[in-house]
C-alpha cells in the first residue's frame, strides 16, 4: 500500500523499516525528526494535525508572541511625544491588521517546516499514530489512522511527542466567553474586560497583552504569588509593576464557580482572607495548566511508566520500553517548554545514532515569561538553594542603573545572581526587566560552562547595553556593583 506524504512524495509503508519514526510534529518531533535526518538516519514524522509545528507555533509561544510584540510597540506609541515622534494624532487599535500579522508570521514558519521536511527527506505521514506494544526482531509497528484508513508504520525505534492541552476547571467547556489559550488567540476583537485564572506564565502574559490594549483586567491566582514558580523577588516585582500597570491582583483566590450572564461572565471566588467575591467580565480565560496527550497511544501496551499522565524516561530519553523514548511535554519531570521540548529530542537522537550527547539537565533550562517586564530565569531560586544546603550569596543589580535601560525606557526589574558563598558557584540567575527572555542566555551559557562569578566579574560586556547589568549583578555578590 502507498501513502501520500504531507509534501507529496509517495513511500510504501509497509515496506519501509525507518530508523526511527516520531509520533507529533511540534518542536519536540520535528526538531528530533531533523536532528535524526541530520545524523544519516531514516526518519518517518507522525503527525495528525493539518499542518506541522504543534501547539507552540499555532495556538502558543508563537501567536502569543507575536501579539505581545504588537502591545510592546502600542504601548510606546502612548509615549510616542517623549520619544519625538510628533503628529500621529491619535493612534487607533487595528485588530483585524493585528491578527492578519499573527497569521502571516504562523505560515512563513510553517512553510519553512515543510521545506525542512523536503530538505532533510523526511518522510511526513499524516494521521495519529498509535503504538502496537513492544518491538519484535527490533522493529515496532505503529497504526497510523487518518481519515477512516488504518496504515502501519514500521521502525527501529520510536520517539513520543504528543504534547500536551490546555486544563479546565471542572464542569467547564470552552466556549466565546470562556477561554483556553486556543480561542483567545482568535477573538474578533480584544475583550473590554478580562478574568484570567492562573497567573502561571500563559495567563499573566494574556494579562500583560490586553491590558496594554486597553481591557480591565484581573488575575484570580490560588497559590500565594504569581508566576509561583519564579524566585520569590521575581513574583513581588511582577505584581508591584503589574499593579502600577492597572491590574487587579488576587492572590491566595479561590475559584468557586464560573457563570455565563447576559453578556459576559461571573466568577465567584474565595479571596486570601477567606471572603466570598464575585467578579464579572466580558471574558475569562482559564490558563491552570496542562495536561499530557499520552491518552490513547497505547502506551499501556508497553513496558512505558506512566506519571499521573506523564511518560518516565532515563536520561536519555528512553522509555522502559526498549527502542521507544519520550521527548516535549509529556515527559515526568521536564517543564513544558518547547525549547526543554526540542532539546530532549535532540538528545535521544543523538543517542540513537550513537553521537555524543549530554544528559538534558532540569536545571540548566532557561524560563521565559514575556510579559512587560520580561522574566528570565535559570537554575536555583533562592529558597531552592538554601533547602539544598547551600552557603547562598545573593548579588542584586537594579536596571534603574543601566544607561541603556534608560534608553529604551525600561527601568522597572532587576537581575538577581544565586550563588554557593565557598566557591562561587552561579546557582541561578534570575532577571525581571527589557529584554530578559534575551539576557537569560548568557546565564544558561555560564552555567553550562561551569563559570563563577569572579570569573564573570572579570568578562568584558560592551557598553551601553542591557547586558552589563549581568556584569553589575555578578559584582553585587561580593558587594561591587560599579553602577549602584
Amino acid at each position: 500500500m502507498e501513502c501520500h506524504s504531507r509534501s507529496g512524495t509517495e513511500f510504501p509503508l509497509a515496506e519501509t523499516i525507518y530508523d526511527v519514526a516520531v509520533i507529533g510534529g511540534g518542536p519536540a518531533g520535528y526538531t528530533a525528526a531533523i536532528r535524526g535526518a541530520e545524523y544519516g538516519l531514516k526518519v518517518a514524522l507522525i503527525d495528525a494535525s493539518p499542518k506541522l509545528g504543534g501547539t507552540c507555533l499555532h495556538v502558543g509561544c508563537i501567536p502569543t508572541k507575536a501579539l505581545l510584540f504588537n502591545a510592546e510597540i502600542w504601548d510606546h506609541l502612548k509615549h510616542a511625544a517623549e520619544l519625538g515622534i510628533a503628529n500621529i494624532g491619535t493612534p487607533t487599535l487595528d485588530w483585524e491588521a493585528v491578527q492578519k500579522r499573527k497569521h502571516a508570521i504562523i505560515t512563513k514558519h510553517v512553510k519553512g517546516l515543510e521545506f525542512l521536511m523536503k530538505k532533510h527527506k523526511i518522510a511526513v505521514i499524516p494521521g495519529f499514530g498509535r503504538l502496537t506494544g513492544g518491538a519484535r526482531e527490533g522493529v515496532h509497528t505503529i497504526d497510523v489512522h487518518n481519515a477512516g484508513v488504518k496504515n502501519k508504520v514500521t521502525a527501529k525505534n520510536v520517539m513520543v511527542a504528543t504534547g500536551s492541552e490546555a486544563k479546565l476547571l471542572p464542569g467547564l467547556k470552552a466556549d466565546d466567553r470562556i477561554l483556553t489559550n486556543i480561542e483567545i488567540l482568535a477573538l474578533p476583537q480584544p475583550p473590554r474586560s478580562l478574568i484570567v485564572i492562573g497567573a502561571g506564565a500563559v495567563g499573566v502574559e494574556f494579562a500583560s497583552i490586553f491590558r496594554s490594549f486597553g481591557a480591565e483586567v484581573t488575575i484570580l491566582e490560588f497559590l500565594p504569588r504569581v508566576v509561583p514558580a519564579e524566585d520569590e523577588e521575581i513574583s513581588k516585582e511582577l505584581t508591584r509593576v503589574f499593579k502600577k500597570r492597572g491590574i487587579d491582583i488576587n492572590t491566595g483566590a479561590k475559584v468557586e464557580k464560573v457563570e455565563r450572564t447576559a453578556d459576559g461572565v461571573k466568577v465567584s471566588f474565595t479571596d486570601a482572607n477567606g471572603n466570598a467575591q464575585v467578579k464579572e467580565s466580558e471574558k475569562v480565560l482559564v490558563a491552570v495548566g496542562r495536561a499530557p496527550n499520552s491518552a490513547g497511544i497505547n502506551l499501556e501496551k508497553t513496558r512505558a511508566e506512566l506519571d499521573r499522565g506523564f511518560v518516565k524516561v532515563n536520561e536519555t530519553q528512553e522509555t522502559a520500553e526498549p527502542g521507544i523514548y519520550a521527548i516535549g511535554d509529556i515527559v515526568a519531570g521536564l517543564p513544558l517548554l518547547a525549547h526543554s521540548g526540542s532539546m530532549a529530542g535532540m538528545v535521544a537522537m543523538a543517542k540513537i545514532a550513537g553521537r555524543y550527547y549530554r544528559p538534558l539537565r532540569r536545571d540548566r533550562i532557561p524560563a521565559g515569561t514575556y510579559t512587560e517586564p520580561q522574566i528570565g530565569s535559570v537554575g536555583l531560586t533562592e529558597a531552592m538553594a538554601k533547602e539544598k544546603g547551600y552557603d547562598v550569596k545573593v548579588g542584586k543589580f537594579p536596571f534603574a542603573g543601566n544607561s541603556k535601560a534608560t534608553i529604551v525606557g525600561g527601568h522597572d526589574g532587576f537581575v538577581k545572581i544565586v550563588s554557593d558563598a565557598k566557591y562561587g558557584e552561579i546557582l541561578g540567575v534570575h532577571i525581571i526587566g527589557p529584554q530578559a527572555t534575551e539576557l537569560i542566555a548568557e546565564a544558561v551559557a555560564v552555567m553550562e560552562l561551569e563559570g563563577t562569578v569572579e570569573e564573570m566579574m572579570f568578562t568584558v560586556h560592551a557598553h551601553p547595553t542591557l547586558s552589563e547589568s549581568l556584569l553589575d549583578a555578578y559584582g553585587a555578590v561580593e558587594g561591587m556593583a560599579i553602577n549602584a
